[in-house]
């Protein structure tokens, strides 16, 4: 039987490293693939870098909208 309680620490903090950096590379992959107007790619691009999750999320939330 696997219970819960057994997870360990290192479990744990690949959870949260995982779930911090995917949306980050989904987000920079989506860029890339995507065509944007005037200097927008590269600002988006710029955003994700140094906001990691936070610069995703606002990715997802409003540079979606400024594709092509």
């Amino acid at each position: 039987m696997i219970y819960l309680g057994m997870i360990g620490t290192w479990q744990i903090i690949l959870i949260f490293i995982l779930v911090g950096i995917l949306p980050t590379i989904i987000a920079l992959i989506d860029i890339v693939r995507n065509e944007f107007t005037g200097n927008n790619k590269i600002v988006w691009l710029l955003v994700v870098l140094f906001g990691n999750f936070l610069g995703a999320v606002l990715y997802f939330i409003i540079g979606r909208k400024q594709k092509l």
